[in-house]
C-alpha cells in the first residue's frame, strides 16, 4: 500500500469527508494537506483524532468560515480554529515562510508553499504531509527526509539555528522522545547549548514544560531531556520525581497532570514562582501541601502516592473511623482525638502506627495490653 493511502486509511471516515470536502471549496489552484503530527501518528499505525491543516492559495480562514462548522478566524495570521461536529478542534492555516527577526521572539510569517510550510517546521518526522486533492488519491509529502527519521525513530532538527531560535522546541523534542521512543539526532544534541542560551528569552518554553506534565510519561520526558544535558530546565531532582510517578501509574494509580504538577513543584526552590511561571494554578501547590501535611490520605490517592514519595519515613496514621471504633461518639470528640494525634505527630513523639495507637489508648485512659507471664 502506498504511504499516502496508508495515511489516509488511518483517518476516521468523517475527517476523511471533512478534508475532502475542504479541497473542493478550496477551488482551482489551491492546494490542501493534512500535516504534522497527525501525518506521523497515522505512519506509526494510530488512528489521528488532532488535526492540523494547511492551505496554499486560499484564505484559510475564509475556508473554514465556508466550510459551515463553528469557527474562530484569527485574521493577524489568515489562520482558523474549527470545532468539529463531535466536538473535536482542528487548526487550519495558511501557508507559510518563517524567519526569526529576533531569537526566541515570534517568527514572522510570510506567504507560501505547501512545501515551505513543511520546511520550516521543528522536525524531520513533524514535516510530513498528506495532500488531498478535490479528486484522486491523496498524496504524501516529504520535503525534509521526514520518513527516514520516522523509520530509524530519530529527532532531527530542521535547521542549523532551529533551537537557537526556539528553544521551546527542545522541550517540544523531548516530549515527543518519551511518548515516541525516539533517540536524539546528534544534531539535536550538537544545538542544546545554544538553546539553553536562549531559554530565558523563550517565554513560550514556558507553556512546553507546562505540556510536559501532561504527557503520557512525564517522567520520561524528563529524562531525555536530562540526557541531552538539558537537565537544568527542570529544578534539581524533578525527574527523578516524575519518574517515580510514572512507575506509580504504571502500577495503577491514577494520577493526573496536577500530581505530576504538584512533585515538579516539590523539587523547586521557590515552588510559588514555579507555578506561577508554568501557569499552574492554585491546585498543584495545594495538593503538595496536603501530601507534606498530617492529615490522613487515603491509600491509592494523590495524597498518599506523593507522601509516600517525598516522605518515605511517613506512615497512614489513625483516621477518625479508628477512634469511633474505640467507642468515641462521632462529634467534636473524634476531632480533639485527631488533633491529639496531629500535634504528637509534629512534635515527633509518635513513629508509627502501633504508637499512635497506644497513644489513643492514653488519651483515652484505657488500660493498656496486659503484660504476657514472663
Amino acid at each position: 500500500m502506498a504511504l499516502g493511502a496508508q495515511v489516509w486509511d488511518r483517518l476516521r471516515p468523517d475527517d476523511r469527508e471533512w478534508l475532502c470536502s475542504l479541497a473542493r471549496e478550496a477551488g482551482p489552484g489551491a492546494r490542501v494537506a493534512l500535516v504534522g503530527g497527525a501525518v506521523r501518528d497515522a505512519l506509526l499505525g494510530g488512528t489521528p483524532l488532532d488535526l492540523d491543516v494547511a492551505v496554499e492559495g486560499r484564505a484559510a480562514g475564509a475556508l473554514a468560515a465556508a466550510s459551515g462548522l463553528p469557527a474562530v478566524v484569527h485574521p493577524a495570521f489568515g489562520n482558523a480554529a474549527v470545532t468539529l461536529p463531535d466536538g473535536r478542534h482542528a487548526d487550519l492555516v495558511r501557508a507559510r515562510r518563517e524567519t526569526y527577526p529576533v531569537p526566541g521572539a515570534n517568527p514572522l510569517p510570510l506567504p507560501g508553499t505547501l512545501e515551505d510550510d513543511l520546511a520550516r517546521r521543528d522536525f524531520g518526522l513533524n514535516a510530513l504531509g498528506l495532500e488531498v486533492p478535490p479528486e484522486g488519491a491523496p498524496r504524501l509529502l516529504d520535503v525534509t527526509g521526514g520518513l527516514d527519521d520516522l523509520r530509524t525513530r530519530v529527532l532531527r532538527p530542521l535547521h542549523p539555528r532551529s533551537l537557537y531560535e526556539d528553544a521551546s522546541r527542545l522541550v517540544r523534542g523531548a516530549r515527543l522522545a518519551g511518548r515516541l521512543e525516539l533517540e536524539a539526532h546528534p544534531e539535536l544534541r550538537r544545538q542544546v547549548p545554544e538553546a539553553l542560551d536562549m531559554s530565558g528569552q523563550t517565554p513560550r518554553l514556558w507553556a512546553e514544560l507546562r505540556l510536559l506534565l501532561q504527557e503520557p510519561k512525564p517522567g520520561k520526558a524528563a529524562r531525555a531531556l536530562t540526557a541531552w544535558g538539558a537537565g537544568e530546565l527542570l529544578p534539581a531532582g524533578a525527574a527523578e520525581r516524575l519518574e517515580a510517578l510514572d512507575a506509580r501509574r504504571d502500577a495503577g494509580d491514577d494520577l493526573s497532570p496536577t500530581a505530576y504538577a504538584a512533585a515538579l513543584l516539590s523539587a523547586a526552590p521557590d515552588p510559588a514562582a514555579w507555578a506561577g511561571r508554568l501557569g499552574l494554578g492554585e491546585k498543584p501547590g495545594a495538593l503538595l501541601a496536603r501530601a507534606l501535611g498530617d492529615t490522613p490520605a487515603s491509600p491509592g490517592s494523590p495524597e498518599a502516592t506523593l507522601r509516600a514519595l517525598l516522605r518515605p519515613e511517613a506512615y497512614a496514621g489513625l483516621s477518625g473511623r479508628d477512634v469511633v471504633a474505640r467507642g468515641v461518639v462521632p462529634g467534636p470528640a473524634v476531632g480533639a482525638a485527631l488533633a491529639h494525634l496531629a500535634a504528637l505527630r509534629r512534635a515527633g513523639k509518635v513513629h508509627s502506627r502501633s504508637e499512635e495507637e497506644a497513644a489513643l489508648t492514653a488519651y483515652l485512659g484505657e488500660p493498656g495490653p496486659t503484660p504476657s507471664p514472663g
